[in-house]
């Protein structure tokens, strides 16, 4: 089963994520990750990944997509894979219908976590981390015992500087902007499963486990 994960910042992405790969037994593929791999194995595309990130410049489509490609070959996709963080354009979305023809594959699933963007606010500004250990807490779902206090190693908590409400409606509305056309382009396909990421943690999971399972795969 090959499943695209979508959803915005603090839709909960990857709570679900890592029950949705453990539940199905395949792995769980970010951008991040397999540029990491990429990097570390030294691969042609990682070195030319590893310019860009060091410069702190955006790496271009055509690398993200070869190592996107590379990392889908490896054998522990062949029973599938969850895929999160890409494609996030409609051209990456094509690019990675053309890689996976020619691997023989296709995304049987895409799932869209929807959240009110009023709740994606409160979830996203709350957010907490211990400056010392790194521990994260948030204000109103998940409050240390002591405001401001962390309660494994009683270090100082602080808020992002990109956790202020006014930098999270940017990140926001650039999501929206993004991926509407994605979630069009996969409706269209016949792939999109709309699940209410607004429920209880245990309550979404069970409702994406379903909704995959009810579907042709």
């Amino acid at each position: 089963m090959n499943i695209l994960f979508m959803g915005p910042p603090g839709a909960g992405k990857g709570t679900q994520a890592e029950r949705i790969v453990e539940t199905f037994e395949i792995p769980h593929i970010s951008t991040g990750d397999a540029f990491r791999l990429a990097m570390k194995q030294g691969t042609p595309l990682g070195q030319k990944a590893k310019e860009y990130v060091d410069q702190g410049l955006l790496v271009p489509d055509d690398v993200t997509n070869g190592i996107v490609r590379e990392r889908l070959q490896q054998s522990d996709c062949d029973k599938g894979f969850l895929l999160d963080g890409f494609p996030r354009t409609l051209a990456q979305a094509e690019a990675l219908d053309d890689m996976l023809s020619d691997m023989g594959k296709q995304i049987n699933h895409v799932v869209n976590l929807k959240v009110d963007r009023s709740l994606l606010l409160a979830r996203l500004t709350g957010r907490r981390i211990c400056k010392a250990c790194g521990a994260t807490y948030h204000v109103l779902f998940n409050p240390p015992k002591q405001e401001g206090v962390c309660d494994k190693c009683e270090g100082e908590l602080y808020q992002r500087s990109d956790d202020t409400e006014e930098k999270v409606g940017t990140r926001l509305d650039e999501y929206i902007s993004k991926t509407a056309p994605l979630l069009a382009y996969y409706e269209n396909k016949g792939l999109l499963r709309e699940v209410d990421g607004e429920k209880e943690i245990d309550t979404v999971t069970s409702e994406i486990v379903s909704c995959l399972k009810g579907q042709a795969e």
